[in-house]
C-alpha cells in the first residue's frame, strides 16, 4: 500500500516487527521473538576472546563472550554495574582485589567504578549484562 507521493504506508505491527528483525540481524544482535541457544551464538577461537553484542539499548547491553583457556580481560573499571552469568566452563574474577571462581550457572555483580578483571581457567562463555543507570 502506498500513500500519496510514493510514501509506503505501514501495515502496523507486522511492518514494525519485520523492520526490527532486519535491523537486529544487520547489527549482529539477536532477533526479537525468535528462540536461540545462547551458547551457540559465539564460538571459541584459539588464543582469543570473542564477543558479540546480543542486545544494544540506551539503558544497557547484553554481550556474549567466549574466552579460550588462559585468556583474560585485564583489570579495568566501568561506569555502570555489570552482571556476569557464566554459561559454561570456569573463570576467575577479581573485583576490587577479592578473588572469585565461577562455573556454569553461577553469577556475580561487578559494581560500577570498582576495578575488576577476568581470566579463563578453562574455556568459558559468559553473558555480560551492563546496566546503565
Amino acid at each position: 500500500m502506498v500513500l500519496a507521493e510514493g510514501v509506503p504506508m505501514s501495515n502496523g505491527p507486522a511492518d514494525t516487527d519485520r523492520q526490527q528483525t532486519v535491523n537486529s540481524k544487520a547489527k549482529g544482535e539477536i532477533v526479537p521473538a525468535e528462540a536461540d541457544r545462547v551458547v551457540e551464538l559465539a564460538s571459541y577461537q584459539e588464543g582469543s576472546v570473542v564477543s558479540r553484542v546480543l542486545i544494544r539499548r540506551s539503558t544497557g547491553n547484553v554481550t556474549l563472550f567466549a574466552f579460550d583457556e588462559g585468556q583474560e580481560l585485564s583489570e579495568h573499571t566501568a561506569p555502570f554495574d555489570a552482571f556476569v552469568h557464566v554459561l559454561e566452563g570456569k573463570a576467575e574474577i577479581v573485583i576490587a582485589g577479592k578473588w572469585f571462581q565461577l562455573g556454569a550457572g553461577e553469577v556475580i555483580l561487578m559494581p560500577a567504578n570498582r576495578p575488576h578483571a577476568l581470566r579463563a581457567i578453562s574455556r568459558f562463555k559468559m553473558l555480560l549484562i551492563m546496566i546503565r543507570s
